[in-house]
């Protein structure tokens, strides 16, 4: 069985430039290292597998980010009981 961590050394220029790129993409150089791993071995991109693991890479929004998100969505709501017509538009 693998180990849950392994620890490389590499040069402190390429560590730093590692953490760029990891910020860049707005992950962690051990997100990045293993996401990049895995393209490397070949698993397919678009597998189930590989889906889950990039949604769970995503940043969570903050709570203050979902308030705003259901007032904007509540603002747009047509009001029931109000109707709303449509004419249908006939060229001349």
């Amino acid at each position: 069985m693998f180990p849950d961590t392994v620890t490389i050394q590499i040069p402190d220029d390429v560590a730093h430039g590692l953490e760029c790129l990891a910020s860049s993409y707005k992950m962690t150089v051990e997100q990045l290292a293993a996401d990049t791993l895995l393209r490397l071995s070949g698993e397919p991109t678009d597998s189930p597998a590989a889906l889950l693991r990039a949604l769970r890479s995503l940043p969570h929004p903050s709570p203050e980010a979902v308030d705003e998100l259901e007032a904007a969505i509540a603002s747009a709501r047509i009001q029931m009981g109000h109707s709303v017509t449509f004419e249908p538009f006939i060229p001349e």
